[in-house]
């Protein structure tokens, strides 16, 4: 029995089906990872910018200017593909309502926690509880599994958190412990709310929505409730030159442009490894800390740093797969298929 030969431009046996997905998934990984990780860059500036703020801006008027007005912003340029969502009804439109409900609750939780526990406690804390809570969402809802991969950069990014809230109580020194406790009870609520609406949003562009409505119909949503709070709250924040700055900046960069990287991001990537990528976030913010406002670290918090860039890198860094290795691995599940 002859066989003939493929053509040049045909791809070969193995390669199809499984391999060429395999192939496509890792390159949307790739591609997605480094516009997570931009955008915890971006939110990473949050907590020195809000250092600057007017001593009279409450929490509540600062979270609620950010998300508020960031939310409007985020929506107005997705306006006639978010209204579309939300027009649809259905589950997505439930969707999108959850997810608002988390926007909303998110910075009012995130920024009152840093005022009781300090920036550094309550950001590590919120930010890194957030992978686990996306994890157990996509292993209930979708029946995701969680790979060695995820387990060992969570691991590492974890520990990692956990010496620079070690760190930052050690230096506190000034926040009551009941303060303390409040502050770190209101950054799991935060990261909690984070990781359910982005989760949200996943769930959206899953559905075939794009990346813009899905999280213009979220923060759209969220606005129509945090603009009035900012209305009643933030009279502090623009009485002075500096908060009216300081409101603009988080709005637009920290808010509008990251979560525009952060919703492409969502695109590519499982929300699970999505938010252990914004783990990236307190390295941003400690090193800030650092050189902007002139915080200094100890040892403990540097380690803690670089437990978290090395979690990242396990992440992120992912080994090359061969066409011929691809082709090997779909030809064993066939066999195994067909044997």
């Amino acid at each position: 029995m002859t066989h003939s030969s493929p053509s040049p431009g045909a791809p070969r046996a193995g390669t199809t089906g499984a391999g060429t997905a395999g192939a496509g998934a890792a390159g949307a990984a790739r591609s997605g990872a480094p516009l997570v990780l931009a955008a915890a860059a971006l939110w990473g500036t949050t907590g020195t910018a809000a250092h600057f703020a007017p001593d009279a801006a409450s929490a509540l008027s600062i979270g609620a200017a950010t998300m508020g007005v960031g939310g409007l912003l985020t929506f107005a340029v997705a306006a006639r593909s978010a209204l579309a969502l939300l027009r649809g009804g259905g589950a997505a439109l439930w969707c999108a309502l959850l997810g608002a409900a988390c926007v909303v609750v998110y910075p009012l939780a995130f920024y009152t926690s840093m005022d009781l526990a300090g920036v550094a406690i309550g950001t590590v804390v919120s930010i890194g509880t957030a992978p686990v809570v996306a994890a157990v969402l996509e292993r209930v809802l979708d029946g995701a599994r969680l790979t060695r991969r995820w387990l060992a950069a969570t691991a590492a990014a974890a520990l990692g958190c956990a010496a620079l809230v070690a760190a930052g109580s050690s230096g506190a020194g000034g926040a009551a412990g009941d303060r303390v406790g409040a502050g770190v009870a209101l950054a799991l609520l935060t990261g909690a709310a984070y990781a359910a609406y982005a989760y949200a949003g996943a769930r959206l562009i899953r559905r075939g929505h794009s990346a813009r409505a899905s999280m213009g119909a979220l923060f759209g949503l969220g606005a129509g409730v945090l603009l009035p709070l900012f209305v009643v709250t933030g009279g502090a924040v623009v009485s002075e030159p500096r908060g009216v700055a300081v409101a603009a900046y988080l709005a637009v960069v920290p808010m509008w442009l990251a979560y525009g990287l952060f919703g492409a991001g969502l695109a590519r990537v499982r929300v699970s490894t999505a938010t252990t990528l914004t783990l990236f976030e307190p390295v941003v913010a400690a090193v800030l800390g650092v050189v902007v406002i002139g915080e200094r670290l100890s040892a403990l918090a540097w380690a803690g740093v670089a437990l978290i860039v090395a979690g990242l890198a396990v992440m992120t860094v992912r080994r090359r797969i061969t066409p011929s290795r691809a082709g090997t691995a779909g030809a064993r599940r066939r066999s195994r298929c067909t044997g």
